[in-house]
């Protein structure tokens, strides 16, 4: 008996320890953030958006908003994810326009303002998309700790990169992250939270 309540009481720890490394590891798969991790996300950035208008860090404050970093040519976590963002935006209905969007593409040589406004025009209207030039680029991505490289592939080049759209809030910190192909609900609330709803 002794026996089978410590494998139970073992097996109880185990379970215990994985689920703080899990929320240790992603805390803002449950809702939280670790403050010195969520500190170290934004920061300075100088872009373009695909209307030509200067956008920068500085520009953003005021009002909380979404970023996510891909490209145009992007096969399927880009559109799945402006997909599933767009179809948030629908049922926040009205309450969206209180958040800003954006695309950040990493393909500045393929990219141009022309190329994001033609690709986002099969989303909602209301996501903004972003480039500059390769330091632009580099500087925003690390600011936000993304990840992106380019990749050789027999047709050209794609990009391996981040599918995490991050949260910020109208000072320009980090609230909250979405997860690609997060469930509609979380990503409805988390949204809401990040409008004040």
């Amino acid at each position: 008996m002794r026996t089978v309540r410590l494998v139970a009481w073992a097996s109880v720890a185990t379970l215990v320890m994985a689920l703080l490394a899990v929320l240790a590891l992603d805390p803002a798969r449950f809702g939280f953030t670790k403050a010195p991790f969520a500190a170290s996300i934004g920061g300075p950035f100088k872009l373009v958006s695909h209307d030509g208008v200067t956008v920068t860090d500085a520009t953003l404050k005021g009002r909380p908003f979404a970023i996510f970093f891909g490209f145009t040519n992007c096969p399927d976590v880009c559109p799945t994810s402006m997909l599933e963002l767009s179809e948030t935006m629908k049922e926040l209905g009205p309450d969206a326009d209180k958040i800003r969007f954006l695309f950040v593409s990493v393909d500045h040589e393929h990219d141009t303002g022309q190329h994001l406004k033609v690709y986002l025009a099969n989303f909602d209207t209301r996501i903004l998309g972003l480039t500059g030039t390769a330091d632009q680029i580099s500087i925003a991505a690390r600011a936000y700790r993304a990840f992106y490289e380019k990749v050789k592939t027999k047709e050209g080049y794609t990009y391996n990169h981040t599918a995490t759209t991050y949260l910020m809030d109208r000072e320009g910190k980090l609230a909250g992250t979405i997860a690609y192909q997060e469930e509609a609900k979380s990503r409805l609330a988390k949204l809401k939270r990040l409008a004040g709803l």
